[in-house]
């Protein structure tokens, strides 16, 4: 039995997780939930037993010094609460780790045990992975359940993903099998420049997860953050040409599948987010990541050990079969965040 003492009874409780590893391209999941940590001041009230879930020649603790004593800091997985105020206050369970190295049936089990205790009526897990998107486009998120009747309610794809799969798509399976609704958001975060952080992404993730939970996230500076990130990724392809011209290439390809989505229903939603934004007052590891087809890859415009930068390969053509399908990424704010049912792929809408 899971004791929670000092966590006070919760208000309409949504589970928010990610996890760093393979199914967090550019840190953009886990830092979206840092975010929410940081903005809403959560405290930790859990933590799972890092003995059990991690190899620390993997993933190794840090020594770190605390007034002249040294201390050590495990890789775990931390659970904190936060409550989100305004005229419908409800409370946030966070959840921020890393991606297990091994027991993830056990691992899941726990935390659905504290999902339980709590009272939590959604989970929802954010992913980001590698794709083929222009960096100058709005963020693709694609929201995917394995609920047919969740994805009906909330307007999502049900996931047909089958391949390799990462703790994202484990637990939402295992939320699933345990009758907890739960969703997962994935961020498309581009191949060549996958090097974190990505506050464009993390951005991206954020103004969905408020859309899909119906409260007001303060973003602080990532609007302004996620600005600057884009001009010095503009300038990094500028001084390349073949980079450029492959950034262009896939700009025209984006925007070629996006036109017919331009419809009146995605122009109202956009509407609306500026309305609520307006009227609410506040802020506009090693190894590879999860592709679309569920393989690793790792960034091109970081400098490799030959010198120099590896160039991008030409994209190929999208399989119609690929899970995710591409959609409209029309839902966004200045920096272009919002939802379309795009590359949902390997790591997570894959349950």
């Amino acid at each position: 039995m899971i004791e929670l003492e000092g966590v006070p009874e919760l208000i309409d409780p949504v589970m928010v997780a990610a996890f760093e590893g393979w199914n967090d391209a550019g840190d953009a999941a886990s830092t979206a939930v840092a975010h929410l940590d940081k903005e809403w001041k959560g405290e930790v009230f859990a933590a799972l037993d890092a003995e059990d879930y991690y190899d620390f020649q993997v993933n190794r603790p840090t020594v770190w010094m605390d007034a002249g004593v040294r201390k050590i800091t495990w890789p775990t997985t931390r659970l904190s609460v936060v409550r989100v105020g305004g005229d419908k206050p409800r409370d946030l369970v966070l959840v921020r780790g890393i991606e297990p190295s091994m027991r993830w049936r056990s691992f899941c089990n726990e935390l659905l045990g504290f999902a339980h205790e709590l009272g939590v009526e959604l989970v929802v897990i954010l992913g980001a992975l590698l794709g083929d998107t222009p960096h100058t486009r709005p963020v693709p998120i694609s929201g995917t359940t394995s609920d047919s009747d969740l994805a009906q309610r909330m307007d999502l794809e049900e996931t047909k993903y089958e391949g390799p799969t990462g703790i994202v798509g484990i637990l939402q399976e295992a939320c699933t099998h345990a009758g907890v609704p739960a969703v997962s958001l994935w961020a498309a975060v581009p191949h060549y420049v996958s090097q974190p952080p990505n506050p464009k992404a993390t951005l991206a993730l954020l103004n969905r997860l408020e859309d899909l939970i119906d409260v007001r996230i303060p973003l602080g500076e990532l609007p302004e953050d996620a600005r600057a990130w884009q001009v010095g990724v503009d300038q990094l392809a500028a001084e390349d040409s073949e980079v450029a011209e492959y950034v262009q290439t896939l700009e025209e390809a984006r925007d070629t599948a996006e036109l017919p989505e331009a419809s009146g229903e995605a122009i109202a939603r956009e509407f609306e987010r500026y309305l609520r934004r307006r009227d609410g007052g506040g802020s506009p590891p090693p190894g590879g990541h999860a592709t679309a087809d569920g393989s690793d890859s790792a960034s091109y415009l970081r400098d490799n050990p030959g010198g120099g930068r590896t160039k991008p390969q030409r994209p190929a053509k999208p399989e119609t079969d690929a899970e995710p399908e591409a959609g409209p990424d029309l839902g966004s704010d200045s920096e272009g965040e919002d939802s379309s049912e795009e590359c949902d792929a390997s790591a997570g809408s894959e349950t």
